[in-house]
């Protein structure tokens, strides 16, 4: 059963990511869009999945990442001024105050944003109501109790970007780690606008055949797994279908499938065993995932769980600082221009490009969806936050 989930697995993927990789080099001058989806989750044990470490050791964590961080990411900025953010895709399932005033002071203090991660069916199929009710509570307070998250102008429903756990977006993973046929409607109906949870790991089936892609969701969002198939985002069509979908790359390696003896496929997973490398670079360009009409704007989503222990040199330590130091360094040579930004400007920069926008995408950070902790304190106290939503 293994070897033909693998099998399922290449035919879906092998054709479009070799011939991907098989296109002329991506050559400046380009803007590079960065966002790091962490799936950010202070309680993992790398050694059991289904396990949680105590609360201690999770504060540790927590507060050693808060203080080594900036002393990292912040000597190499991007070309506004920013340094190299994470976005903190926290599990809502796991929600704790504590860690995440903690989490939420980090953000503030210009270090990242936090949005909202979801584990569940596990070990039951979850159902819609549970889903919708979890979902709608992370959110609030997220919103209304960290100040997290985003508003759309005009409205008091928060906003957010979203990342499933186990990979299975509305249950794609053949029914399990999740449950919920409709979960891509709940996530459009509680204020989510973009999705960054593809691609998904290796062999794994929740794995969709449209690849290297931004784009809307083409099947009814009540059904499973809606984002198989899509209509990609493009300059003078102004998207209607939310949430957005925002892939990573998905390149096969040529280089090191010539030394292996299967191939080797570029999922833009920083880990410990695969390291952000100026390779790597070259092939998270490749993949050219783009809004159509606007080909010198390349977005580059990369994943990593940064809580992992087993991940720490490649999130935190040399390993990372020297490809900061590379990327960055470098990028004039290589006729780049950096733009490190979070799940949510990714989103806003990639509306602004549907919208026909030009010049330097870094501008629209905050195009349509703005930061919950913009608000003034004012609207809360004049009643424009409904008291339901008041935690």
């Amino acid at each position: 059963m293994a070897l033909k989930k693998q099998i399922d697995y290449a035919r879906k993927i092998l054709p479009s990511s070799t011939w991907r990789a098989l296109k002329s080099p991506v050559r400046g001058p380009v803007h590079l869009i960065f966002a790091l989806a962490d799936h950010f989750e202070p309680a993992i044990d790398p050694e059991n999945g289904q396990k949680r470490v105590p609360r201690s050791e999770q504060e540790r964590r927590l507060e050693s990442w808060m203080r080594e961080y900036p002393k990292i990411a912040d000597h190499w900025r991007d070309h506004d001024g920013r340094p190299f953010v994470h976005t903190y895709f926290y599990p809502a399932e796991q929600y704790d105050q504590g860690l995440l005033e903690m989490l939420a002071d980090h953000c503030h203090a210009g270090w990242g944003e936090v949005e909202v991660h979801l584990h569940h069916g596990i070990p039951h199929p979850d159902t819609a109501e549970n889903t919708r009710r979890v979902l709608t509570e992370f959110r609030d307070r997220l919103a209304f109790r960290h100040r997290c998250l985003a508003l759309r102008e005009g409205s008091t429903r928060p906003s957010y970007a979203f990342v499933h756990g186990n990979f299975a977006l509305a249950n794609s993973a053949d029914g399990r780690f999740c449950g919920v046929d409709s979960e891509m409607q709940i996530l459009a109906e509680t204020g989510c606008y973009a999705d960054l949870t593809m691609p998904s790991g290796f062999w794994h089936p929740a794995q969709t055949e449209k690849i290297n892609s931004v784009y809307e969701c083409a099947l009814p969002l009540d059904q499973a797994a809606p984002h198989r198939q899509g209509h990609d985002l493009a300059a003078g069509r102004v998207p209607k279908t939310f949430p957005l979908i925002v892939q990573g790359p998905l390149v096969t390696d040529l280089r090191r499938s010539l030394r292996s003896v299967r191939p080797t496929l570029e999922n833009g997973a920083i880990t410990g065993a695969n390291p952000a490398t100026v390779h790597r670079l070259s092939l998270w360009k490749q993949a050219q995932v783009r809004v159509l009409g606007r080909p010198d704007w390349l977005f580059i989503k990369l994943h990593c769980h940064s809580m992992d222990p087993n991940q720490k040199d490649a999130v935190i330590g040399d390993s990372f600082r020297d490809f900061l130091a590379a990327m960055v360094g470098g990028a004039s040579d290589r006729k780049e221009t950096l733009h490190f930004v979070s799940a949510r400007e990714m989103a806003n920069i990639l509306l602004a490009a549907c919208d026909g926008r030009e010049g330097n995408p870094g501008d629209y950070r905050d195009y349509r969806f703005k930061r919950v902790r913009e608000m003034p304190l004012s609207a809360e106290k004049s009643g424009a936050v409904p008291v339901s939503m008041k935690l």
